[in-house]
């Protein structure tokens, strides 16, 4: 029994990609078809492609960078203890964590730095007289 395989424009349907995004993941070694036809054009994927992709996708969603992702989907490749896999997944996580709520506190700054304007302006308005908006 054939096990199943799926061509580049499959998986790029259903992951709604581009050929070319799939391409550049191959390139960068996330990606390992089988390579056919003349002058090996012809990508095949297998299963696992197809999972390392749905992984890749999901280390993006979570704003890990294309190194971090293929660290870490390596390490689930190799056949060593899986608590090292897993801390390093977890260092990762805490570090893109940190980075995210350093850029929430600084959005949050922003934010309230934009409201006091807001107030001095609609202050500012209200004493020449006009009607703030």
């Amino acid at each position: 029994m054939a096990s199943t395989t799926y061509t580049i424009r499959d998986l790029a349907k259903e992951f709604d990609l581009t050929t070319r995004a799939m391409r550049f993941y191959e390139d960068m070694g996330l990606l390992q078809p089988e390579r056919t036809g003349p002058g090996g054009r012809t990508r095949t994927y297998s299963p696992r492609d197809r999972t390392r992709l749905k992984l890749t996708l999901r280390a993006k969603r979570l704003g890990l960078s294309l190194t971090e992702a293929k660290e870490i989907i390596d390490l689930y490749d190799s056949p060593r203890d899986t608590n090292v896999q897993l801390q390093k997944f977890l260092n990762v996580l805490e570090q893109h964590r940190r980075q995210l709520e350093e850029q929430m506190a600084d959005l949050q700054a922003n934010l309230d730095e934009v409201k006091e304007h807001e107030k001095e302006a609609r202050a500012l308005l209200g004493k020449a007289g006009k009607n703030p908006a």
